[in-house]
């Protein structure tokens, strides 16, 4: 996994996580995508209703989702620190899923809680995903 360099403020901080955690879902594999998961991560996934609580969870659901083929876009985000190292990303992403001539929007709210580890590596410790609400 490529080690993040230190970025300017806290949303480019922000922005390149999710970049990472986006070009991992890009990637197909279920384990790289988890990998950016804290091993008691707690996850409350897009399209499952169940409530994940370990990396080994978060991997699981991904090997299904990612038969979607999902690509994220962030449509607007927030950055709040926590602390020097952890911060929370919030806000709406869109995901483009399905075939390539079949592909269609799936409209989210998201939030992110990162905290860096004890080598210095950024991990989700949780994630909550949820369909945006059409009104």
């Amino acid at each position: 996994m490529e080690q993040i360099k230190k970025p300017e403020n806290g949303q480019e901080l922000a922005q390149t996580n999710f970049n990472l955690w986006n070009d991992a879902l890009k990637s197909g594999q279920a384990e790289e995508v988890a990998a950016l998961y804290d091993r008691a991560v707690t996850f409350l996934p897009t399209m499952s209703k169940e409530f994940k609580t370990s990396q080994e969870d978060a991997e699981e659901y991904f090997k299904h989702f990612l038969e979607k083929k999902p690509e994220g876009e962030i449509i607007e985000g927030e950055y709040q620190p926590i602390g020097d190292d952890s911060y929370i990303h919030s806000g709406l992403y869109n995901f483009s899923v399905g075939g390539k001539d079949d592909r269609q929007t799936v409209e989210a709210r998201f939030s992110f809680v990162w905290q860096k580890n004890e080598t210095g590596q950024w991990k989700i410790i949780h994630h909550h995903s949820s369909l945006k609400p059409k009104d």
